[in-house]
């Protein structure tokens, strides 16, 4: 079992994006540099029993990476990965935040807020994982009703939609208008 050092370093370079040095380290943790070697001994040597992940010294800094047997395979499923990701226009962004602040919601009611059709908006949000059809309304024609999913939630950090900031509160961080604009 790691120390309570070790398991504290683990998870700073789980979460850096870039190499950390043990000086960094040291300071993060409120520790010794001497403290902060020894913990990355004992972490490299609890990764070097079989594991899926390897301490690296990189850059002057240390990273957890993959061990290298595994380099094909994580390589395969980055390739895959890199495809699903999608970068949002500023109409599916529209859209998305209609559907999350008025979900259920029908198209007819995000084109009404919105003022323009948004047919294919919803489809690249729907292929994108972020909304889904969560039934059909009651009435006349019976439309589709849209609402958020979990990758939604899960990417912008979120554990329930009731998380998201109010309409007051986002309107606090838009940008004035000048009253001549």
């Amino acid at each position: 079992m790691l120390s309570s050092l070790a398991k504290q370093i683990e998870a700073l370079l789980f979460v850096a994006t870039t190499p950390v040095s043990s000086e960094e380290l040291a300071c993060f943790t409120r520790r010794e540099r001497g403290e902060v070697e020894g913990a990355l001994q004992e972490l490299s040597f609890h990764y070097s029993d079989g594991h899926g992940l390897v301490l690296c010294r990189v850059a002057e800094g240390w990273e957890i990476c993959t061990a290298p047997d595994l380099a094909g395979i994580v390589s395969d499923f980055r390739e895959i990965v890199s495809h699903q990701k999608v970068r949002l226009s500023r109409a599916a962004v529209e859209c998305l935040a209609i559907v999350a602040y008025n979900q259920p919601v029908t198209r007819a009611e995000i084109e009404e807020i919105r003022g323009v059709r948004c047919e294919r908006v919803l489809e690249t949000l729907l292929s994108c994982g972020v909304i889904r059809i969560a039934g059909r309304r009651k009435g006349t024609g019976s439309p589709l009703l849209y609402r958020t999913t979990d990758a939604f939630l899960e990417h912008f950090g979120l554990s329930a939609i009731s998380e998201l900031p109010t309409l007051e509160e986002v309107e606090e961080f838009a940008p004035q208008k000048d009253e001549g604009e």
